[in-house]
């Protein structure tokens, strides 16, 4: 009986030192091919950033604010994943720490770990949200011609600004002792959870309205817009699909700190290092690919507008007709003089 006691004992205390090693070696070299990954991804948003102010035009200013989220999600994704795990915490998977706590006086990175991860997925989404208010724009001067809009801008600023305040919220609830550190990140992961569903439906409620009024404008003004429509398409479908997989991981993430805080009163064991290795690897390469992915739709919009820049007077299709007044699919008279087809991108 007592053989049996010390014989459990010591696997739980086995099994506890292993779900807490510092890093795996194969955590250090993910990261470290991830962080390689990240940089490169900043290095060419930041080279296409400086070269699109050249093209000059209305357009540029809303380019360059995407290729501005895009460098900052992959910065601050870089230096999360350049800076050694044990930096952070001693523990490579997550585990609570109370603000102000004196056994734990690693409590202060870890705060700025979790900081620094909200920041960068904040970024991420402000790209979707800065698409999904243009699109908003442009579909209702077509659909609500009368109707008084706002400036997109500011909208989107809007937008950003709530999400940014659940953030310091969160943040200071935390530094007030209410929950631990793990509490940010359940916090954090319902509401990327919630955000990313909604960016699911408005997606593909926009996408359908977009493609409709392209066709509609092609048709009326007998001009091609199967360019316009298939980059729609690519953004909706790998837009829902990174969503859907972002959504997926906050939920799973979220109903697994509850359940094992009810069940156990603590979280400091809820992730062994394979399952938050598979979470982070899902998580982050998913990132990589949008981010990729937004990169290639803005390029190949310039390439596009340097295309037709070279061709013959776009005020006539190629039969000679004019075009329909006021059916311009690169209408100037959108607020702020922002053009429709940065947003078919």
């Amino acid at each position: 009986m007592v053989d049996e006691f010390f014989i459990s004992s010591a696997s739980r205390k086995l099994q506890s030192y292993i779900s807490q090693v510092p890093e795996t070696t194969f955590e250090f070299y993910s990261d470290g091919v991830l962080a390689t990954a990240f940089l490169a991804t900043a290095v060419v948003a930041a080279k296409r950033m400086s070269s699109s102010r050249s093209h000059g035009g209305s357009e540029t200013t809303v380019v360059t604010a995407f290729y501005s989220l895009i460098l900052l999600t992959a910065s601050l994704r870089t230096i999360w994943f350049i800076i050694p795990g044990t930096v952070w915490s001693p523990y490579y998977t997550p585990h609570a720490v109370m603000a102000f706590d004196s056994e734990t006086p690693n409590w202060v990175m870890r705060f700025l770990e979790i900081l620094l991860l909200g920041a960068g997925s904040l970024c991420l989404f402000s790209i979707f949200i800065l698409i999904l208010v243009y699109w908003a724009d442009i579909l209702k001067k077509y659909f609500y011609p009368d109707a008084r809009r706002s400036k997109p801008m500011i909208t989107f600023f809007v937008l950003v600004g709530v999400l940014l305040g659940v953030q310091m919220l969160n943040a200071t609830l935390f530094l007030f002792r209410y929950y631990s550190s793990e509490g940010m990140l359940l916090v954090n992961s319902v509401t990327l959870s919630l955000v990313s569903f909604i960016c699911v439906s408005e997606i593909t409620i926009f996408s359908h309205r977009f493609r409709t009024v392209l066709k509609t404008l092609g048709d009326i003004n007998q001009v091609p817009t199967e360019s316009q429509v298939k980059r729609i398409v690519w953004i909706t479908v790998t837009g829902n699909l990174f969503f859907f997989t972002r959504a997926f991981l906050e939920t799973v993430f979220a109903i697994l700190l509850v359940l094992y805080w009810h069940r156990n009163g603590t979280v400091a064991e809820v992730f062994s290092h394979s399952t938050w290795d598979t979470y982070i690897l899902l998580k982050h390469w998913s990132e990589l690919a949008i981010l990729a992915l937004m990169l290639y739709i803005l390029q190949n919009r310039f390439t596009s507008n340097a295309v037709e820049g070279s061709g013959v007077d776009l005020n006539r299709n190629k039969n000679g007709y004019e075009k329909v007044p006021g059916t311009d699919l690169d209408d100037p008279d959108l607020p702020s003089g922002e053009p429709t087809s940065i947003l078919s991108v």
